[in-house]
């Protein structure tokens, strides 16, 4: 076929044309094995079987013991020297060490701790917008959609006001780094980049959590440096490997699919104006919808862990797989009409947070409360807030994200 998911010109193609790329391999029989090219420094080379099917990607989320997520999730794979530097994310990790730390970091996520996080999410929202009126509308991604996740996260973890401008910045490092690299040259500079903005991170909350243990501030850097009922609490490195994790991840879920989201509501005008006719029936099937549809996360990869039949695929111990989430959720045997946004639509089997599984995102509701949120205060502040031309999208095959999209009220 005239598909390539492993190269990087794929990626450069407009979204319509990557949709009926993903369309036509969802149609085959089987999943199709694409090579890589061995980049310096990087685990890559391989290859991988893409897994573009709604079951495939389920099947694949929840069988953690075949489909397993070490060494590394993201594409291409780390070197293994970044684990000694910086940690194991959770993300990289199967049970029984990622069950471990999800105990210890579930509790900061409860429903109780997100009840009481909701005034603070308003008042932030109120601040922002605000903020917009005052200075008129000019990027909504760095006015409205960065400034939230990252200001609820600083606010949980009681980041000194001080510290909070030099944490953005670092993590819109990570996320330029996340995902294809144009060249050798461009990649060894931004991986110096991304390198030192993760170490200046860790550095900062290990020593935030030194002074929490000694006296606790109630703050989630506190909870999670103190023993929770099982007597397990983060080490250093692990603290600091959840703060980068919680920084990027939980930052661009709910970032990506606001910034797509206004631009969605403006070129739909009648799902708007429903959503609009009623706001409290409608906001959390259109966030669902939202989420589908943008799916801010575009994959992930597994390692093979022993020889395992796939719809007809015989994969390989050691054998590697990437779940296209994006192509999950146009799937159109789940989502009829998928390319149509459609706040109505049944959006329960989506996987634009994961797939079911040990993996699903631990941070779902959070975002899910941060977008519904800011859309209230949004269209209720400026009902006539609307996206304005075409975004500017990043070039990467990992994260759907927009780096400017210019709007007006």
């Amino acid at each position: 076929m005239d598909i390539d998911l492993a190269d990087l010109d794929f990626w450069r193609k407009p979204l319509k044309e990557r949709n009926e790329a993903f369309a036509r391999l969802r149609e085959l029989e089987h999943p199709v094995f694409f090579p890589e090219k061995k980049v310096p420094f990087l685990r890559s080379g391989k290859g991988f079987y893409a897994l573009v099917r709604h079951a495939d990607v389920v099947e694949a989320s929840r069988n953690a013991k075949v489909f397993s997520s070490e060494p590394a999730v993201t594409n291409p794979e780390p070197p293994g020297w970044v684990k000694q530097v910086f940690g194991e994310s959770m993300v990289n990790m199967d049970d029984p060490r990622h069950a471990r730390l999800r105990r210890i970091v579930t509790r900061s996520f409860s429903p109780k701790m997100l009840a009481g996080l909701q005034s603070d999410i308003e008042a932030a929202c109120a601040r922002i917008v605000d903020d917009v009126i005052e200075e008129g509308p000019r990027d909504f991604v760095g006015q409205v959609a960065a400034r939230l996740p990252i200001h609820v996260i600083c606010d949980m973890l009681a980041i000194p006001q001080e510290l909070r401008e030099q944490v953005h910045r670092h993590v819109d490092i990570s996320t330029a780094y996340t995902g294809v690299r144009p060249s050798l040259a461009r990649s060894v500079q931004m991986a110096g980049q991304n390198m030192l903005a993760l170490l200046a991170l860790q550095r900062m909350v290990i020593k935030l959590g030194h002074e929490r243990a000694a006296d606790p501030k109630g703050d989630l850097v506190s909870l999670l440096v103190t023993a929770n009922p099982d007597g397990e609490k983060l080490t250093d490195k692990e603290l600091g490997s959840f703060f980068s994790l919680l920084l990027v991840a939980g930052n661009e879920t709910a970032r990506n699919t606001m910034a797509h989201g206004i631009k969605l509501l403006t070129d739909n005008p009648a799902q708007r104006e429903l959503l609009m006719s009623d706001f409290d029936a409608h906001i959390n099937n259109a966030i669902e919808e939202m989420v589908r549809y943008v799916s801010p996360i575009m994959q992930f990869r597994r390692t093979v862990t022993q020889d395992h039949s796939l719809r007809g695929l015989e994969l390989k111990k050691g054998d590697k797989v990437v779940l296209f989430y994006g192509s999950a959720n146009r799937d159109e045997s789940v989502f009829p009409d998928a390319d149509a946004f459609d706040i109505t639509r049944d959006t329960k089997p989506h996987v634009g947070f994961g797939g079911p599984g040990p993996h699903f995102c631990l941070g779902a509701n959070l975002a899910r409360q941060e977008m519904r949120t800011m859309f209230r205060e949004l269209l209720t502040r400026l009902p006539g807030v609307r996206s304005v031309g075409e975004p500017e999208l990043l070039l990467s095959n990992f994260d759907n994200s927009v780096r400017s999209q210019p709007f007006t009220f």
